[in-house]
């Protein structure tokens, strides 16, 4: 386990990180952050590109959890029931806690799970941290709070490095 804030791979989003890819790599669950990775803040419905891709996991024995800090009251798990998977709001990231304890859940272990998030200092630095390979989608919007810039700027050098150590 490692306190590396570097991610494996910059992906443009969720829906290009191939569920085939995942699997030839022995990949069984993803964990997956909600804000910003898998829909834009506030988003309350699952996009069918999502929807599909979700189901392509599926096809590929994988499952989606959704793994968030969202601090908004039912918030996580409005969100993944409408998209039908397990979640765990208040996880904590980046401590290990949340990401062993999901895995736990599921009944898997470190080594054949992923952790797709869009922030360094939370998703990437935890699921490093926990001996989960970590995966950085482009922030879909970053518009509406200033501090959110700063952080992103803050967090490039990390993206650079990523992006030379693709895991797919």
């Amino acid at each position: 386990m490692s306190l590396s804030p570097i991610p494996r791979g910059v992906y443009p989003s969720v829906t290009d990180i191939s569920p085939r890819a995942l699997a030839e790599k022995g990949i069984r669950l993803v964990l997956a952050d909600l804000d910003n990775t898998l829909v834009p803040y506030r988003a309350t419905e699952p996009p069918a590109e999502l929807m599909a891709w979700k189901e392509a996991l599926e096809k590929n024995g994988i499952r989606l959890f959704l793994l968030s800090n969202s601090r908004k009251p039912g918030r996580a798990q409005k969100f993944a029931e409408k998209l039908g998977i397990p979640f765990q709001g208040h996880s904590g990231k980046p401590k290990r806690g949340g990401y062993l304890k999901a895995m736990e859940r599921m009944g898997a272990r470190p080594e054949e799970t992923v952790m797709v998030g869009d922030q360094i200092f939370t998703d990437t630095l935890g699921a490093n941290n926990a001996g989960v390979t970590p995966l950085l989608v482009r922030p879909i919007r970053l518009a509406g709070n200033p501090g959110r810039y700063l952080r992103y700027a803050a967090e490039t050098p990390f993206r650079l490095l990523g992006r030379r150590r693709p895991f797919l």
